[in-house]
C-alpha cells in the first residue's frame, strides 16, 4: 500500500461516524450524586420550615447510602403501622387467629334455647365488607353455627360478656372532631365492618317528596332519623326562572338518642348520596348485625334487648368457637389500605396476650420492650397508639429502618413484605411512582396526617440489592404533593441506581 493510499484510509477512518460510548457512573459517583441531590432538595426554599428525616441503607453490607437527620424524632403518621405490624408478627405469629366464643346459659329443649346467647369477643377484625366482600357473611356463618346446634328460638337475650378491651374505644390523642369518620372509628372486642356503616340517602321523585335512607351492611344499625327534604336542583330552578337557590347538601350527624343518626339538608329529585358513618358503640353494631343474621336464618330471638351486657347466670355451655383467618391474611388488609382500626386492635391484642390486659397502655409496653430488644435506641421512639392516627407518636428514621431490617431477617419476612403496598400497583401507593424504575418494585408504607408525610420500606436497586429506606417529613407549609415528589424521586433513584460497593 502506497503512502498516499494509507493516508487516505486513515483520513476516511477519522471521518467515519463513531459508535456512541455509554459511560455509566461508578456506584460511588451515583451515591455521591444522590447525596448531593438530597441535600439540595431539603434545603430548597419551599422546605424552609420543613423537618426532614432520611435514611437509606444496604442492610446486607451494613452500608449507609444516604442520611439526613436520621436520629431525630418525627411524627410518623401511618408509618407507625410498620412497627405495630412487625411486633404483632413477632409476638403473635403469622398463624395467630382471633376467636369469638358463643355460650348458651340454659338448656336447649325442643329447638328452644332456654337462656341467653352470650357472645365473648376478642377483637376479630375480619367481619367486614373489605375482607369478606359482605360483612354480613361472617354474621350468617355464626347464625349457621347456632342453627347447627338445633336451636330455632332463643328465649333469652343476646348479650356480650368478657370486656377483653376495657376502657376508651378511641386512641390516645385522637381528634374529637373526626370521631364520626370511618378512619377514626373506635374499636372494641366485638367489631363489625371496620367500625362504620354506609348510609344511602335518596331524594324523592319530585321536590317536596320524602327523603329515604338505607343502611348497609347491616340494616339495623345505626337507626336513621330524617330531617332532610327533596328540593329542586340549582339547574332546574334557574331554568324555571326561580332565581338563585341554596346549593344542595346532605349531612349526617349523631342524634341525641343512642345508636341513632339524623340526616339533614337537601337533595335533588332522584339523586342519591352515600355517607360512611362511624359506629358510636361497636358491640351494639355487632350484636344488631348478628340478630339480623339469625332472623335471616329463621331463628327467632324473644328478647328485644339485643346489646346488653350482664353477668353469667346458671348453666353455661359453649356452642361454638369462631376463629378468624390467620394474621398472615389480615396483614395485607391492615398495611395496604392503611386501616387504622386493625392497628388499634393489634395494639390491644398485644397487651391482652402478653400482659393479660387488653388496653392500649399494655400494648404500648409490649411494643416498647420489643423495640429495645431489637436494638432501637430508647430515645428513638414514643409510642401512643397502634395506627399512627395520634399526633403523640414519634419515630426516628433509624428506628424504622431497624424494624424493617429485623423483619428482613425474620422467617415471616415474605408475609410482612407482601402485605406492604407496591409502588404504582396497589394499596396507598397505587398511583405513585408510575413510569419509574420503582414501579412494581418498591414496597413501602405511607403515612399522612396534617403536616406529616412518611414513606418507608424496601426497594431493589438496578444491580439487585435490597435497600431499606425511611423518608419522613413534618411541618412543611407548601403542598403535600411537593413532599411526595421528593419521596417518590428518592425511591425511584434508588431503584435505578447501581448500589455496588462503596
Amino acid at each position: 500500500m502506497t503512502r498516499a493510499v494509507l493516508l487516505a484510509a486513515v483520513m476516511l477512518a477519522a471521518c467515519a461516524p463513531m459508535a456512541p460510548i455509554t459511560i455509566t457512573p461508578t456506584p460511588a459517583r451515583q451515591r455521591a450524586a444522590l447525596r448531593w441531590w438530597v441535600d439540595s432538595v431539603v434545603a430548597a426554599p419551599e422546605f424552609r420550615s420543613a423537618h426532614w428525616g432520611i435514611l437509606v441503607v444496604d442492610p446486607e453490607r451494613s452500608d449507609t447510602i444516604a442520611r439526613y437527620n436520621s436520629a431525630k424524632l418525627f411524627m410518623p403518621a401511618s408509618n407507625m403501622k410498620i412497627v405495630t405490624g412487625a411486633v404483632a408478627m413477632a409476638q403473635l405469629g403469622p398463624d395467630y387467629q382471633f376467636r369469638t366464643t358463643l355460650i348458651a346459659t340454659g338448656p336447649i329443649v325442643d329447638g328452644t334455647l332456654r337462656g341467653d346467647l352470650v357472645i365473648v369477643g376478642r377483637g376479630d377484625p375480619t367481619a367486614s365488607d373489605h375482607m369478606r366482600g359482605d360483612a354480613m357473611l361472617a354474621m350468617l356463618e355464626i347464625a349457621d353455627s347456632i342453627a347447627a346446634r338445633g336451636i330455632l328460638t332463643i328465649e333469652g337475650r343476646i348479650r356480650t360478656e368478657g370486656d377483653a378491651f376495657p376502657g376508651a374505644i378511641y386512641g390516645y390523642g385522637w381528634s374529637w372532631d373526626e370521631v364520626d369518620e370511618p378512619y377514626s372509628a373506635g374499636v372494641d372486642e366485638l367489631y363489625f365492618n371496620e367500625g362504620f356503616s354506609r348510609i344511602i340517602i335518596r331524594g324523592g321523585a319530585f321536590p317536596g317528596e320524602p327523603v329515604t335512607a338505607a343502611v348497609l351492611p347491616s340494616r339495623g344499625y345505626p337507626r336513621v332519623r330524617i330531617e332532610a327534604r327533596t328540593a329542586p336542583s340549582p339547574d332546574s330552578a334557574l331554568t324555571a326562572g326561580d332565581g338563585l337557590v341554596t346549593p344542595l347538601s346532605i349531612r349526617v350527624e349523631r342524634d341525641s338518642a343512642p345508636g341513632t343518626v339524623v340526616v339533614r339538608g337537601t337533595i335533588a329529585p332522584h339523586d342519591s348520596q352515600m355517607v360512611r358513618f362511624a359506629h358510636a358503640a361497636p358491640p351494639t353494631a355487632y350484636i344488631t348485625a348478628l340478630k339480623e343474621a339469625l332472623e335471616a336464618r329463621a331463628l327467632s330471638v324473644a328478647d328485644s334487648d339485643s346489646a346488653s351486657r350482664g353477668a353469667p347466670a346458671g348453666r353455661r355451655d359453649t356452642l361454638a368457637v369462631i376463629l378468624s383467618p390467620p394474621l398472615r391474611e389480615i396483614m395485607p388488609a391492615f398495611e395496604k389500605p392503611s386501616q387504622n382500626q386493625i392497628g388499634e386492635i393489634l395494639l390491644r391484642t398485644l397487651g391482652l396476650e402478653r400482659t393479660g390486659a387488653g388496653i392500649p397502655d399494655s400494648g404500648r409496653v409490649v411494643i416498647e420492650r420489643q423495640l429495645l430488644a431489637w436494638g432501637a435506641t430508647r430515645d428513638g421512639f414514643i409510642v401512643r397508639d397502634g395506627s399512627g392516627l395520634s399526633r403523640y407518636n414519634y419515630l426516628s428514621p433509624e428506628t424504622l429502618v431497624r424494624v424493617l431490617d429485623v423483619m428482613r431477617q425474620d422467617t415471616a419476612f415474605q408475609v410482612f413484605y407482601d402485605a406492604l403496598p407496591i409502588a404504582g400497583v396497589d394499596g396507598t401507593l397505587a398511583n405513585r411512582m408510575k413510569g419509574t424504575y420503582a414501579e412494581a418494585n418498591a414496597r413501602g408504607k405511607t403515612g399522612f396526617v396534617s403536616q406529616a408525610r412518611s414513606l418507608s420500606g424496601y426497594v431493589t436497586s438496578a444491580d439487585g440489592r435490597l435497600l431499606i429506606y425511611s423518608l419522613l417529613c413534618n411541618n412543611w407549609t407548601g403542598s403535600v404533593r411537593a413532599v411526595e415528589r421528593v419521596q417518590d424521586s428518592i425511591v425511584a433513584r434508588l431503584a435505578g441506581m447501581t448500589a455496588g460497593t462503596r
